[in-house]
């Protein structure tokens, strides 16, 4: 057979001359395919990595409805209804409607969720926040309800065993319960007068 050189990706291929005429010129169109998906995947990937960063950092920027809502169930009207701002059905209830127009007015000016959020605790207390802060004493606010479930579950663990764990009363007059070794010799008992 004849013997021919092929040169596929730089390198030099030899084999017969029925490899020659098909299969090489497959094997050659297959290296230099191969090498440039070598590069497209670089490029892909980071044509991707670019539009991933780009839609997360700018997902929900503009959605200013979106930003009043989630703003607005942060906080509390103060015209002692005890409901979210945003839900507030109180009827004539002055605070909502004022409230809601400084949140807007404060989204105008776009001020961060932080700074708004600040400004309402300086005007209006800090009882205007739904929930409370994770800072300073307010932390027990946050500790307080966990604690007190483990203090509960505890102190019925304890009770439980306690109740188990103690002995039985004889009433007065009564017959004690026995034991299993005094089952075991009335058994006993009970075969030997049984039989005959």
């Amino acid at each position: 057979m004849k013997r021919f050189n092929a040169n596929v990706s730089g390198t030099t291929r030899e084999g017969t001359a029925w490899e020659g005429t098909a299969f090489s010129r497959a094997v050659i169109a297959l290296s230099s395919r191969t090498a440039r998906l070598k590069a497209v995947p670089s490029r892909r990937a980071t044509q991707i990595a670019l539009l991933l960063l780009a839609v997360f950092t700018l997902l929900g920027a503009g959605d200013e409805d979106a930003r009043f809502s989630m703003l607005g169930h942060k906080l509390m009207c103060v015209c002692s209804c005890n409901q979210v701002l945003l839900e507030c059905n109180h009827v004539g209830c002055s605070y909502s409607d004022r409230m809601r127009g400084e949140l807007a007015a404060a989204l105008d000016r776009a001020d961060s969720d932080d700074l708004v959020l600040q400004s309402f605790v300086q005007k209006y207390g800090p009882t205007v926040l739904l929930a409370p802060t994770a800072s300073g004493f307010n932390r027990v606010a946050w500790v307080i309800p966990y604690l007190a479930l483990v203090l509960g579950l505890t102190t019925v663990v304890l009770i439980v065993r306690a109740w188990r764990m103690r002995p039985l009363a004889i009433p007065a007059g009564g017959v004690a319960p026995a034991s299993p070794a005094e089952f075991e010799r009335f058994r006993d008992q009970a075969r030997r007068e049984t039989e005959l």
